[in-house]
């Protein structure tokens, strides 16, 4: 039922009376409003000297010492107004749920999440930035197309040149790039395959193989695997081909044909999730069971469960990837709205977490149990 105004005006007052103080953006979906309407209704209530509006906030009146410090506190954590812009090489897969990640971070603040496609050519990336830059935008968090993950022969120079704050999503550079002075959030997916190889490990498989994409997680999820088979003491099947390495997937089923009935590999870690969804059916074709003959890892987990096999999966934490990216830039704002010294660049790594589902099986085919 929507409240008169009258109503309205005495609900905001009894919480801000019960907490001291609130955000403006929490109290317009705390009593279901927008929060234009929940502004006007501060507005006037301020008018009238019975609440005082500070930096975003609502406060109590008469109690100055907790108006400044609630300002203080909030104000680097209020976009009341902001327009940040985003730029992704796509919008599906993983960075469906980084983008949600973001908007849903930024709009819950009183800002707008305003976004930029590259399609995964490098060129573009600062094309959209400058777009976005001249649109309004005030900060921008940026997954440049970085083949690699990380950039080469000067990809990072427009980045340099960037008037606003700007924060890495699921990207990163070395030591001595430009580009590394840069708040980052990523992912830590040499982490997540090394949840996968200590899962296989702990069923009893020795002998494994990885088959992942090319593209920006190759390289680390591959560095992952690598250091935690030589910590185990697990066998690596190599030369395995990147899935859909000539724009299909024979070489890889034929590789991993050979590599269970030659070579006594038991397990395997798939990058991607779809990409594993198409291997089993045509594997089995071939006589090579999931989870039976071969037991399957998938990174990523975006469809993983909803297979015939339901598969075991690497699942990146997306969302909060794009939750504290957008905090992140939302707190440099705040630094430099204040007047603030910025507090230490920072580099975040999320950890991923392995879901257990059907295509690992219980123990490794060959353990004679």
């Amino acid at each position: 039922m929507r409240l008169h105004v009258d109503q309205r005006h005495e609900r905001v007052l009894e919480l801000v009376r019960e907490r001291g103080s609130l955000r403006v953006a929490e109290l317009a979906a705390e009593l279901g409003v927008s929060a234009v309407t929940l502004r006007r209704d501060v507005e006037a209530l301020a008018a009238q000297g019975r609440v005082q509006r500070l930096h975003g906030a609502v406060v109590w009146p008469g109690d100055r010492a907790s108006a400044t410090a609630t300002a203080g506190e909030r104000q680097e954590e209020s976009a009341e107004g902001a327009v940040i812009g985003m730029i992704v090489p796509t919008t599906v897969n993983i960075f469906a749920d980084i983008v949600h990640g973001a908007r849903e971070a930024v709009g819950a603040r009183g800002g707008r999440l305003v976004l930029g496609l590259t399609g995964y050519v490098d060129t573009e990336d600062s094309v959209q930035a400058e777009h976005l830059v001249a649109g309004g935008a005030q900060g921008l968090l940026v997954a440049p197309s970085w083949f690699g993950g990380v950039p080469g022969h000067g990809q990072e120079k427009w980045l340099t040149q960037v008037r606003v704050p700007t924060v890495l999503v699921e990207r990163s550079a070395p030591p001595g790039n430009p580009a590394a002075d840069l708040d980052r959030v990523r992912t830590d997916r040499a982490h997540g395959a090394a949840l996968a190889v200590g899962h296989l490990a702990a069923l009893g498989h020795r002998r494994v193989a990885a088959v992942l994409q090319e593209g920006p997680h190759a390289v680390p999820i591959g560095a992952g695997f690598q250091a935690a088979v030589r910590a185990r003491g697990i066998d690596v099947d190599e030369g395995a081909p990147s899935v859909r390495e000539h724009g299909d997937y024979d070489a890889c089923v034929d590789y991993l044909v050979r590599a269970v009935r030659e070579r006594g590999v038991t397990a395997a870690l798939v990058h991607s999730d779809e990409d594993a969804i198409v291997l089993v059916p045509r594997l089995q074709a071939h006589g090579v069971r999931v989870p039976v003959d071969l037991a399957l890892i998938a990174y990523d987990d975006e469809v993983a469960g909803l297979a015939d096999v339901p598969l075991t999966a690497v699942a990146p934490p997306t969302r909060a990837v794009g939750e504290l990216a957008a905090k992140l830039l939302l707190r440099r704002l705040g630094e430099q709205t204040a007047g603030r010294r910025p507090g230490p660049r920072q580099h975040i790594e999320l950890l991923p977490e392995l879901r257990i589902r059907a295509s690992c099986g219980g123990r490794a085919p060959d353990d004679g149990s």
